[in-house]
């Protein structure tokens, strides 16, 4: 073999090794941010690895504005808001009718501390509309007579108030319920590996860009200390929303700070030693939901809640006896927090 054919043969080699290293490059995943606002004033942020790098941001957001349409009470003709006005819907989008069957759901194992028809009563403590009452406990017990999910009727196609007081509020479950329609939309896009965020309400799925477990944040429950790190999850193929009441609540006339967080059995603000509640569930929606309940519930009854499921798991903060800030993490995520795998 003379010289000029080895260096033909050199140079082929070459080049084919340098398509082989470009081609497996393409292949790699490569990972799209993709930032926005949803629900009026919250914030999405979501990560996906995808080799092809499309930004679907432009179909995030039609999504977003479809769910809007049906559940969100700050536009006059959604779905929901057709339904607070004149006591039936129809549902012209599957949003409704699933946050109803999940709400059920965590309704019936919560012994109705999640209650989405409590819409009236967040009103009446100026969560909803702003418009604060001068409230006791008749002009409670008043208003409890228009909660309970005994209270609608509703199958695939319609629901319907059997009170005309009755106002349905998914806020404490909504954002939850968008995550999962996002994610499972990236599902349908070949799209494995996400990290989807609404309002610190989470799904992860698969892996992130290093190739590792997703691994999403527990927030100091101090409203002194917003943004502060108390643990962190590793979060695989799940949902995860945490709630809180130490971020919104409001002032009373005569200075007494009343919670967010509505018990729709007695129709008062929660305020106790539970600081914070995180739920791990199969969807976001559900995470969500059982969140709010177990803010309504208290620490021994959430965690009753919580071993008795096999699909849930949780982190909560609360103060101890003592006064002292502690921490419950179930059995399902020793090993899977920061603190707990030190």
């Amino acid at each position: 073999m003379n010289k000029n054919t080895k260096s033909r043969i050199y140079l082929l080699v070459l080049m084919i090794a340098i398509f082989v290293v470009w081609k497996y490059r393409q292949n790699q995943p490569k990972e799209v941010y993709v930032q926005g606002m949803t629900m009026g004033t919250i914030a999405y942020n979501i990560k996906y690895l995808d080799s092809e790098k499309r930004n679907f941001k432009k179909e995030i957001d039609s999504l977003l504005q479809d769910f809007n349409k049906s559940l969100s009470t700050y536009i006059p003709d959604s779905e929901i808001s057709t339904f607070n006005q004149t006591g039936k819907a129809s549902f012209v989008f599957p949003y409704f009718y699933d946050v109803l069957e999940a709400s059920t759901m965590v309704y019936e194992k919560s012994s109705g501390a999640f209650d989405p028809t409590v819409g009236t009563l967040v009103d009446a403590w100026g969560f909803g509309d702003g418009k604060t009452l001068n409230l006791d406990s008749s002009k409670v017990d008043s208003l409890l007579e228009f909660v309970g999910f005994d209270k609608i009727e509703f199958d695939q196609n319609t629901v319907t108030k059997l009170r005309p007081e009755v106002k349905l509020n998914f806020s404490a479950i909504a954002k939850g319920q968008a995550i999962d329609v996002v994610a499972d939309w990236l599902g349908t896009m070949d799209i494995m590996d996400y990290m989807v965020e609404i309002g610190g309400e989470v799904r992860a799925n698969g892996k992130n860009i290093e190739g590792t477990t997703w691994t999403i944040g527990i927030e100091v429950p101090d409203e002194s200390r917003l943004g502060g790190l108390f643990d962190a999850i590793y979060l695989e193929n799940q949902g995860m929303a945490s709630s809180g009441n130490y971020r919104n609540f409001r002032l009373l006339d005569d200075g007494r700070k009343v919670a967010h967080t509505i018990d729709p059995r007695t129709g008062f603000p929660k305020m106790q030693t539970l600081l914070s509640a995180t739920i791990l569930a199969p969807s976001c929606m559900l995470a969500d939901g059982y969140a709010t309940a177990c803010m309504v519930l208290g620490l021994e009854e959430s965690i009753t809640l919580v071993e008795a499921d096999k699909n849930l798991e949780a982190y909560f903060i609360y103060t101890d006896e003592q006064g002292k800030v502690a921490s419950y993490v179930s059995q399902g995520l020793k090993g899977k927090t920061l603190k707990t795998t030190e």
